[in-house]
């Protein structure tokens, strides 16, 4: 199996790191374990499969491929399931210790203690897709009001999926931060609260959160490892997921975490801009990537701060490699595992398979037979209408 995916062209910058200690700093190991104590206590909780795609790995001429198969998160789909309901429950929590003047428990928010207090609440956010599924799932478990916007390109299928839950799903013309710049305005002349996964100048609590809640899904796979991955390839966005994952393995493995590696479309490639000038950069995005969770044009500033000092690479994929990608993991060669992962989730292992089939570049990013990498697939079916289209050999738009 020589054509592992088409042949195309991938764009790679060597970030120049800063010096500092953001990995600790700006979501301390405190916080990471409050989030693990809390998920881990939901009902519905169990951790996700962490795959070895052996054949694909020996194809492509790297020792091992991890693939953290987020798909079975509680139900939802994907790893956004550790994040927005998590902050949605934190923002919860701090509102109403405001209200009675003294410190109210995660717990007691869960049971329903102040249920009648939540109910008067309502939090809102901006999504593509997954982030707000899962705070809309979150409201619905917490008796809280929840409003999403989304903008004109996130499917149909995605916006029934936040209904279904309860959501009030306002659709606005214009792309992801048009939709973020509408949800904060119009919570400020509401008195609603913004549970976002990105952050701007004043405004970090919630994406922290998002983030911290992120780490259960690292302490998932360092806790299956008895050795750290050389790599981790990681979905670009705002930078909530790559930051997050970066944070907690430099927090597990210290000097032996791996090689943290940035991957996103193309299309919508805010992360590799800043990392090419060393600033966090807001590009416009022209055209709409298949990765629909990827489709963000300006970084979170609070995962800037840990890209910045950690992640060592980044790189562009074309979306020539995304549906192929999908299709290989669901039809996989020899005995690995078959998944059915969403066009978000395909990011790191296309990147992966496309460095590999280029000598230079792979020797750049130190990846070699001896390697052993980690992908986070970071999503499953969420539009089954997309993941047929794929299957079936068309194009998505």
């Amino acid at each position: 199996m020589t054509n592992v995916l088409p042949k195309a062209p991938i764009r790679h910058v060597a970030a120049k790191l800063t010096n500092g200690d953001a990995a600790h700093r700006v979501l301390t190991a405190e916080s990471f374990a409050t989030a693990n104590r809390e998920i881990t206590a939901w009902d519905g909780y169990a951790p996700t499969p962490l795959v070895s795609l052996s054949a694909i790995a020996a194809a492509i001429g790297v020792g091992e491929i991890l693939y953290k198969d987020e798909g079975p998160r509680f139900g939802l789909g994907s790893f956004k399931a550790l994040g927005g309901s998590y902050a949605a429950l934190r923002v919860l929590q701090r509102e109403i210790s405001k209200r009675f003047g003294k410190d109210v428990s995660l717990a007691d928010i869960r049971h329903g203690t102040y249920a009648e207090e939540c109910a008067a609440i309502t939090l809102v956010s901006a999504t593509d897709g997954n982030h707000g599924r899962s705070l809309a799932w979150g409201c619905k478990r917490f008796g809280v009001r929840c409003r999403i916007y989304v903008h004109a390109e996130v499917s149909e299928g995605r916006a029934a999926a936040m209904r279904d839950l309860g959501a009030e799903v306002v659709r606005i013309e214009g792309g992801y931060d048009e939709s973020v710049l509408l949800a904060k305005t119009e919570a400020e002349d509401n008195g609603w609260f913004v549970v976002s996964d990105t952050s701007w100048p004043g405004y970090s609590l919630p994406p922290r959160d998002v983030m911290c809640g992120y780490g259960v899904m690292v302490q998932e796979v360092c806790d299956a490892l008895d050795q750290a991955p050389t790599h981790v390839f990681l979905q670009g966005g705002v930078g909530g997921l790559a930051a997050g994952v970066i944070a907690a393995l430099r927090q597990y493995w210290g000097e032996a975490s791996p090689r943290p590696i940035i991957v996103e479309p193309e299309l919508a490639a805010c992360l590799f801009e800043s990392a090419k000038i060393g600033a966090a950069t807001k590009v416009d995005i022209a055209e709409e990537t298949l990765m629909a969770g990827l489709s963000c044009g300006e970084p979170s500033g609070l995962a800037w701060e840990i890209l910045s000092e950690e992640a060592t690479d980044y790189l562009t994929i074309p979306e020539a490699l995304v549906a192929p990608a999908v299709r290989l993991l669901a039809k996989p060669p020899g005995n690995d595992t078959a998944i059915e992962a969403g066009e978000s989730a395909v990011a790191g292992l296309a990147a992966l398979i496309a460095a590999m089939a280029d000598t230079s570049l792979a020797e750049k990013l130190g990846l070699a037979s001896t390697s052993r990498v980690l992908l986070i697939g970071s999503e499953g079916v969420t539009d089954q209408a997309i993941f047929n289209m794929i299957m079936e050999g068309h194009e998505a738009a």
